[in-house]
């Protein structure tokens, strides 16, 4: 575990998945922990893909490869190859584990960057190999709700801009179906209950808002700006004591997707020797 610290702010990211697992401005605690219970991780990274693989299965050169939920950075093996008080740097490598499933030459790092009061994450892939990769990118940060005080209600989710006030309909397995379903938004504001989540997450596709805020009742909220995510996603359990805001490049399969991996719909194709970055900077403003 890598702890950082500025001022009156702290932070904890593992080195197994490269993931942040603590953010504490001021004296409170603002990421989910983690718990079994309802869902043991904090902030994993999603890579090489976001969200479901029809089957559990991505197509690559015409073979069937085994692809989990979110793919498998979140698990990986991260180095850190920069380290100061208050930022850090850490690196994924393709090895022959992920070669067997992802058959690309890769380099994932992120660098977090932390503020008195905020926190700065930048990611950067390269593709390393000697063919075109496909791939996305994901960043899945949970929050606890409630954020201040000690009911859930009152809280919303405030966008930065007018966003459409329907979301795909997820289907079984997480596939993305060609039905949309309602958002419950008022103007650009949703109001958070149990019934938001109760048909899964709310997923806002080439979102126009570049950013938005968890709100608390008193004023309280944690504030993500986005660069290079055009996907946002909204997520929770019904009756679970967090919140998730994400950001994405890509999303789960189409209902049907039976193709190669390259021709998924939202995956970025990066050639040889080229770099990719996005980043996401988290702001916590006091009630």
């Amino acid at each position: 575990m890598i702890h950082l610290r500025n001022g009156g702010s702290a932070a904890s990211i593992d080195t197994t998945g490269g993931e942040l697992r603590r953010w504490h401005v001021g004296g409170r605690d603002l990421l989910w922990p983690g718990d079994p219970a309802w869902w043991d991780s904090s902030a994993p990274i999603l890579f090489p893909i976001v969200g479901w693989a029809r089957n559990g299965e991505v197509r690559i050169d015409g073979i069937a490869r085994p692809m989990g939920v979110h793919g498998f950075a979140g698990s990986g093996p991260f180095r850190s190859v920069e380290q100061g008080e208050a930022s850090c740097r850490l690196e994924l490598l393709d090895d022959a584990e992920t070669r067997a499933v992802y058959p690309f030459g890769f380099s994932l790092s992120v660098a977090y960057h932390l503020t008195d009061g905020g926190l700065a994450i930048g990611f950067t892939v390269a593709n390393t190999g000697d063919r075109p990769m496909p791939y996305a990118l994901g960043f899945h940060p949970g929050f606890r709700w409630p954020l201040s005080g000690p009911a859930r209600e009152g809280h919303v989710v405030a966008f930065a801009e007018p966003e459409e006030p329907s979301v795909p309909v997820i289907a079984p397995g997480g596939l993305f179906s060609s039905q949309r379903r309602p958002a419950p938004l008022d103007g650009r504001r949703m109001a958070l209950d149990d019934a938001v989540f109760a048909a899964e997450a709310l997923c806002f596709l080439d979102a126009r808002s570049r950013s938005w805020a968890f709100e608390a009742p008193d004023g309280s909220a944690v504030r993500m700006d986005l660069d290079g995510f055009p996907h946002l996603a909204l997520w929770s359990e019904p009756g679970a004591p967090f919140v998730c805001l994400e950001a994405w490049t890509g999303h789960g399969d189409p209902v049907g997707f039976d193709g190669e991996l390259k021709d998924k719909p939202s995956m970025r194709i990066l050639a040889p020797g080229d770099i990719d970055h996005a980043r996401v900077a988290l702001t916590f403003r006091p009630g």
